[in-house]
Order: C-alpha cells, then sequence, then structure tokens
C-alpha cells in the first residue's frame, strides 16, 4: 500500500517539486490531500491531476472561488480548514512546506494527531521551538527535516552515537550580495536581491537568503532538531552549494553531504524515510564542479544572522518576535515601503523594544507574534513615512 502523503503549500516550489517526486514513485506514494495559501486555480489543477478529492484553502475569499469553480471535491476554508484536512485525510505523513509562522498551527495539529512531519516550514521551530519538539516527542511523531542543510545532517548524524558529534556547520551560498560591504547596499532593489545566484525559491524565502536571516532561521531550527547547543553550531559561505552541511566528530574526522542543488532530493529523503530511492537527479562530478571554496560569515554587514544569533541566545519570545518582525519587514521590502538595510534595524528595533518573557503554551507565542507585528508594524509605517 503507498505512503499517503498530505502536501501543505502545494503551490510552492517545494510543493509542486513534492509533487514531481510523488508522480515519479511507480506507486510508493500517493497524495491525498493539497493545501494552498490562496491560488485556488493552481490547487485545483494539481487536485485534479493526482486524484485529490479534498483540499484546504487559507484565504476565505479564495475558498469560496474555489468551491464554486470546483464540483468534483470538498474546499476547506481558513487556518480552521487547513487543521480539519490534517485531521480528516487519512495520511501517513504531512509535507508541511507553508511559508513563515502560518505553518505552526499545521505542524501542530500533525504532531497532535500523532502523523510524521516532512518539515520544510523552519519558522515552527523557529517560534514553537521546545514546545514543538516535545509534542513530537509526546506522540512519536517524527520530524523529518526538508532544508536542504537540515536534511543532510540528518543524515550524517544517523550513524553516530552520542558523544561523537563536536559541531554541526552549516553552509550557505551567500546571496546575491556575497562579498559586498553595507555602504554597496544602500540602494539595493527588490529585483536584485530576488535574483539568487543557486536556487529557484519564493519571495519571502529569497529575501531571507539575500539579508542571511535565512541561515539565522536555520541555525535555530539546527538547535532544535538535534539538540545541539548553539555555541557548537557554526555558518560557513560556500558559494558552490554543493556542501549543503558537515559533522565534525571528536576523532578529527569531518563528515560532509555533497550534491548539486536539488530540492528533490531532501524532499525524496524525506517522503521515503527511512528508505533511500532513485531520483533523476545527475551524480557529482567533482572533476567537472574543480573546486569548492568556503569564506568566513560577514554578520557586520548581514546583521540579520547577528540578530538571530542573539534572540537563539536570549530564548524565550526573542525568537518569535524575530521572526514576526522579519515576516513584517520583508513584505515591506517587497512592495517597497522599506529599504533593504532597514530590514535589519527595523528587526533589532523591535527587538530592543520587546524584552523575551518566558514561553509557557502556544497561545503565549501567538500574543509575543501580534505584539512583535504591531511593534514591527508601526516601525515599518514610520520609515515609509520619513
Amino acid at each position: 500500500m503507498p505512503r499517503r502523503i498530505a502536501i501543505l503549500g502545494s503551490t510552492g516550489s517545494i510543493g509542486t517539486q513534492a509533487l514531481d517526486v510523488i508522480s515519479r514513485s511507480r506507486g510508493e506514494l500517493s497524495v491525498v490531500a493539497l493545501s494552498a495559501a490562496g491560488s485556488w486555480e493552481t490547487l485545483l489543477k494539481q487536485a485534479r491531476r493526482h486524484g485529490v478529492r479534498k483540499v484546504a484553502i487559507a484565504d476565505p475569499d479564495a475558498a469560496a472561488q474555489a468551491s464554486e469553480a470546483w464540483t468534483g471535491g470538498e474546499v476547506l476554508p481558513g487556518p480552521d480548514g487547513v487543521v480539519k484536512l490534517i485531521a480528516d485525510c487519512e495520511c501517513d505523513m504531512v509535507l508541511n512546506a507553508i511559508v513563515g509562522s502560518a505553518g505552526l498551527l499545521p505542524t501542530v495539529a500533525t504532531l497532535t494527531e500523532g502523523i510524521d512531519l516532512a518539515l520544510a516550514n523552519k519558522e515552527s521551530l523557529v517560534v514553537g521551538g521546545e514546545l514543538v519538539t516535545a509534542l513530537s516527542q509526546a506522540t512519536g511523531a517524527a520530524i523529518i527535516p526538508v532544508d536542504s542543510e537540515h536534511s543532510a545532517l540528518h543524515q550524517l548524524l544517523g550513524a553516530e552515537p552520542p558523544g561523537t558529534v563536536d559541531r554541526l556547520i552549516l553552509t550557505a551560498s551567500g546571496g546575491p550580495f556575497r562579498g559586498l560591504r553595507r555602504e554597496d547596499l544602500e540602494r539595493v532593489t527588490t529585483e536584485q536581491a530576488l535574483a539568487h545566484p543557486t536556487w529557484a525559491m519564493g519571495g519571502k524565502i529569497t529575501i531571507d537568503s539575500a539579508t542571511l536571516m535565512n541561515k539565522g532561521l536555520e541555525l535555530i531550527e539546527a538547535h532544535h532538531l538535534f539538540g545541539t547547543p548553539y555555541e557548537q553550531i557554526d555558518i560557513v559561505v560556500h558559494p558552490q552549494s554543493i556542501v549543503h552541511s558537515l559533522v565534525q566528530l571528536c576523532d578529527g574526522a569531518t563528515m560532509a553531504h555533497l550534491g548539486y542543488p536539488d530540492m528533490r532530493v531532501p524532499i525524496s529523503y524525506a517522503l521515503n524515510h527511512p528508505d533511500r530511492v532513485d531520483v533523476p537527479v545527475r551524480p557529482l562530478n567533482l572533476v567537472e564542479v574543480g573546486a569548492l571554496t568556503f569564506e568566513p560569515v560577514d554578520e557586520e554587514t548581514f546583521g540579520c544572522l547577528r540578530l538571530a544569533r542573539d534572540a537563539a541566545r536570549a530564548g524565550g519570545t526573542a525568537t518569535c518576535t524575530l521572526n514576526a518582525a522579519n515576516e513584517v519587514a520583508v513584505h515591506a521590502f517587497l512592495r517597497g515601503r522599506l529599504r533593504f538595510l532597514d530590514i535589519a534595524d527595523v528587526i533589532e528595533e523591535t527587538l530592543g523594544m520587546l524584552p523575551p518573557r518566558p514561553v509557557h503554551s502556544f497561545d503565549s507565542l501567538g500574543a509575543a507574534d501580534a505584539e512583535a507585528r504591531r511593534v514591527a508594524g508601526d516601525l515599518v509605517a514610520e520609515r515609509a513615512a520619513a
């Protein structure tokens, strides 16, 4: 019997590539449910193509349009609809590829149901942290990372007994502005920031890669996924994007996961875990690559990474505040209401105005998220009016 997969965020980059992986699986994987934020026409095309009878659409207006246009199945509206989809679809695994903190609630719903989670939504752990991992442990539902860096670490760490790992090393492409200084970024345009040199991704994550906030979020995610202290997680710039992550061991050895950048590889690994199946990608040819280079991260120019480290060390609601302020600032930049360098400034000011508080429940995270969005929104408005 095929493994039944629900894909949340199926119209985005990860979701569409996951559907490609499933369509090539020769019956070992099947799609039983799909969701999208608002792209209902694309979602319904996917549902018809893959024989899916139940979908969820977070935007109520888009859900209403989809319900009128589709008589072949059921449309569940709003954020509650995504949660109901998870509970009702009788799946074996949920792939959470929702963008931003909106992915936290579906992560909680998946783990609460005891369903294994293929996690492409790093914000679930950035915001939810220990609460999410504790929920996974309580229900026995596995969390298999889909980010290429964390998938690499998951594979490298699989055979290592406790106490043998000294350091985790995440690699960063450096984004479109690698090697530039702060003064060079004063007049950066949205188009320039969206021109990632390696990966084709959605707008929000592409801007996060340009500011290096994405690597800061991945730092926090790695800490929660693997229980590694922050002081034992390093980040290096690797522009070729061939080495996805490295693990340094107590005996002096360093293990690396290498391959051409193709997200179908970590997607397939997560959906088929613990099995490994063929993926139609080119085998790595080191002679063709020629050279692999590594550089230190410039946290003075790319302040978002420094802010992520500081928030991670502060703990409590700090990482929730960091993420919320970043989402507000990035959205404002994409709409032309904020300059590129102002993204980090808005985040830093928001963190300064909202000291971290202990996290006792998911409700406390919701309150912290709302407060951070309000403060960051006010800061954006002040800059836009100046």
